[in-house]
């Protein structure tokens, strides 16, 4: 009976661990979309990863577009992982979560804060400071919400 306790409850946590999902926005498990995090650093611009550069962290999967950024990232991921848990920064402003285009981005402070489109981007920009003001006091109970 206790063995069969024990195994029972292996079992359940082997399967809870599996149900973790990422605390990053994830499309199909990888994060932005297959964007490379650290291109929008280096060439201010949304560039496509690649497979051949994967990176798993924080239980999603990471596409880098080199090697060379794939290494810059696994020196220091959360400098180039987007804010928010890559949600629509817009959307935490507002207290809501809400997906991302990976093109509508914008580097601020040393951080990527992605939106949910080029539009909503530009109503993030006319104000980014109040904007990440109000995400930041948002964003600590937000960010467990479903």
């Amino acid at each position: 009976m206790k063995k069969t306790i024990g195994i029972a409850v292996l079992f359940l946590i082997s399967s809870l661990a599996k149900a973790q999902t990422s605390p990053y926005y994830c499309e199909q498990g990888t994060a932005i979309s297959g964007y490379d995090a650290v291109a929008y650093f280096m060439q201010n611009s949304a560039v496509k990863g690649s497979e051949a550069f994967s990176y798993q962290w924080n239980n999603a999967q990471w596409l880098f577009s080199s090697q060379s950024h794939l290494d810059l990232f696994k020196k220091d991921p959360e400098k180039y992982a987007p804010q928010y848990g890559g949600w629509c920064a817009y959307g935490a402003s507002e207290n809501h979560k809400s997906p991302t285009d990976p093109k509508a981005f914008t580097i601020s402070g040393d951080k990527l804060y992605l939106n949910y489109n080029t539009k909503v981007m530009q109503l993030w920009r006319r104000d980014t400071a109040k904007h990440i003001n109000l995400a930041n006091q948002y964003w600590p109970a937000l960010k467990n919400s479903q």
